[in-house]
């Protein structure tokens, strides 16, 4: 069985410009050198097709302490060829933020403990979902307008919702998400799956693998990155 790891974060007024420079590898991120796919879609008419106006605007007109962004970190499958994992993304964004004005990159670093490719997805979206009216971007992130939704800006994706819908719509993303990998895995002619669900509903008795990190990777002796990658192996294999 394929790995699986998605994870979900958010942003605040102020953090998302930076946040798109750091996935888009612009500026000083530049020097990482592991972005290997970019794109974007979705952006309202005053952006001229630029993402990077989008998230200014997000950073100078979100209420305060409004959330900027959301992103999706996903982990990709190494069977998949990079052009298949660009497919993938692109599904994935169609069915986690449909219709919303997002930015998407790959990153494929090598891991520090075994020297494979790692790839992932970014997948860095705004709440504001399309309702067909152009505004300027001062009022494309003001309060929605219920009653005239030409007087206000843009509604939010999660509007109103409750700590419990949260947390379901992340169970059902997670499910979405493993689903459209394991359809891409199907259509190319892989055997291997992955699966959104935990350790424990999976049946498989073992603690979760801790994330050993890049500095005491790299201060570990040979003999003990093998030892590692060896437990790595045997754990995958038991699992399938």
């Amino acid at each position: 069985m394929a790995s699986f790891h998605v994870e979900f974060k958010h942003g605040y007024r102020g953090e998302a410009k930076s946040h798109a420079d750091y996935i888009a590898r612009a500026g000083s991120h530049g020097a990482r050198r592991d972005l290997v796919y970019s794109g974007h879609g979705n952006l309202p008419e005053w952006t001229g097709g630029a993402p990077t106006k989008l998230w200014k605007a997000s950073d100078q007109y979100e209420r305060k302490n409004g959330t900027a962004f959301r992103e999706a970190i996903i982990a990709l499958p190494n069977e998949l060829t990079l052009e298949q994992n660009i497919a993938l993304v692109n599904d994935l964004v169609e069915k986690v933020a449909p219709e919303r004005p997002h930015q998407v990159a790959i990153h494929a670093p090598k891991s520090s403990l075994q020297g494979e490719p790692n790839p992932h997805a970014h997948v860095m979206t705004c709440e504001r979902m399309a309702d067909g009216i152009d505004r300027p971007a001062e009022k494309f992130f003001s309060r929605y307008n219920s009653k005239q939704p030409e007087k206000g800006g843009r509604r939010k994706a999660r509007c109103g919702y409750e700590k419990e819908q949260r947390l379901g719509e992340i169970i059902d993303l997670r499910r979405t998400v493993a689903d459209t990998i394991n359809d891409h895995l199907r259509m190319n002619g892989h055997s291997a799956r992955v699966d959104h669900r935990t350790l424990r509903e999976q049946g498989i008795k073992r603690e979760p693998e801790l994330h050993l990190g890049q500095e005491h990777i790299r201060n570990m002796l040979p003999e003990e990155k093998a030892v590692h990658v060896a437990m790595r192996r045997e754990e995958s294999e038991a699992s399938q």
